[in-house]
């Protein structure tokens, strides 16, 4: 069998296009879900669910005999990123400021729209199949409020599936890998208050600078000692800032900012459990006090065997050269969510070894992709749901 050709490729060439023109952060996906709701309509699902999660789109495709087979779900993500694109010769570049779909959520969205095109031209001979499009995966937040929305736990997916595009992988390229597929992580964000005072008099305010400097190390030294922990885990300071920009004051608070991350959700605990310690006991030295929050948090997405081996059979029946990878993915990915209640895979599907990486300033999803991952998904509900 050989990739089908799909019956509006151009339409929805089109269409990821013009969402690339036009992208919208996390959370903020309105007109996304609109443009994705009127292409959906074109395929006559059985029910669109709306604002699911918040943003969140299900378009629900019904067999022959939907309660004699299982249900599959297969999600995209609508969120774009807070970089500025940097593509000059590209046609259709982003027309808003600061924001660009430099992940290929864009070309994801246009996968699944495939999918449901050829639901639509085939329909599944039992079962359902679920086309869920998800806001705010780049912040962590929208797998799980859309798992907490009744009307999507109502519907209750026997298996899960989704997809990302990777660059520095051959084109067409499907690579799969059992257990930990993507990393755990979360940003950290600690916040160190003193009290200010004049410039000129430091010794009657109390400056956190030097507990923060500190506390920068002694993250570098805990993440250099790799016995603590079973697997891959780093810990990168991204941020820090002390007081304002002001000469004439010395500053009474301070933050940093740093991003944890493992392939074992247990290291990932660890890791928070023992930074935690060392800003306990530095705050306490200085005599400062001290705030810890957790923010974009994501589990390590943790793909089952069978699912894996679904996706394997149908990458290999349509040709497609299979790739198990060695390591999982350092980035994260909150499909996590999903595998971790559903049994489910996440795979990636090779973009090309010289396109530019994911989330840099001139990154473009290639449009190749939007046939080979519809027919990746289609094969396996060909293998689920027909006798």
């Amino acid at each position: 069998m050989e990739i089908s050709p799909l019956p509006d490729l151009e339409t929805l060439i089109e269409l990821r296009r013009e969402v690339h023109r036009f992208p919208e952060l996390s959370g903020a996906e309105e007109a996304t879900a609109a443009r994705i709701v009127a292409q959906l309509q074109q395929y006559e699902p059985a029910s669109i669910l709306t604002q699911v999660g918040g943003k969140g789109l299900v378009a629900v495709f019904q067999g022959d005999a939907p309660e004699n087979g299982p249900t599959i779900l297969f999600r995209s993500e609508l969120d774009a990123l807070p970089i500025t694109e940097d593509n000059p010769d590209l046609a259709y570049t982003s027309a808003v400021a600061g924001v660009a779909h430099l992940c290929g959520h864009d070309g994801h969205m246009a996968i699944l729209l495939g999918l449901a095109s050829l639901l639509h031209k085939y329909k599944p001979a039992r079962g359902r199949v679920l086309l869920l499009f998800q806001p705010a995966e780049e912040t962590g937040a929208g797998a799980w409020e859309m798992l907490q929305d009744e009307r999507l736990l109502a519907l209750q997916p026997d298996y899960v599936f989704a997809l990302h595009n990777l660059p520095g992988w051959p084109l067409h390229q499907v690579v799969v890998r059992e257990q930990v597929f993507a990393a755990a992580s979360t940003g950290m964000i600690v916040e160190l208050q003193g009290y200010p005072s004049h410039a000129a008099e430091p010794e009657n305010g109390l400056n956190p600078g030097e507990a923060m400097a500190e506390i920068i190390l002694a993250f570098n030294e805990l993440i250099r000692q790799k016995t603590h922990f079973e697997d891959l885990t780093l810990l990168t300071v991204v941020h820090a800032r002390l007081g304002e920009v002001a000469f004439g004051t010395n500053p009474g608070y301070g933050t940093v900012l740093a991003t944890l991350r493992s392939y074992l959700s247990a290291d990932l605990q660890k890791l928070k459990t023992l930074t935690e310690e060392h800003v306990h006991h530095i705050a306490q030295k200085y005599n400062l006090k001290y705030k810890i929050s957790f923010v974009e948090e994501f589990p390590a997405t943790v793909n089952d065997g069978a699912a894996v081996e679904l996706v394997r059979q149908a990458a290999e029946t349509l040709g497609l050269d299979v790739q198990e990878a060695a390591q999982p993915f350092r980035w994260s990915e909150d499909f996590g969510h999903f595998t971790g209640k559903y049994k489910g895979a996440l795979f990636g599907l090779g973009a090309g070894t010289t396109l530019p990486q994911l989330h840099h300033a001139n990154y473009n999803f290639p449009d190749e992709l939007i046939s080979t991952g519809a027919n990746v998904f289609h094969q396996i509900t060909r293998q689920l749901l027909h006798p």
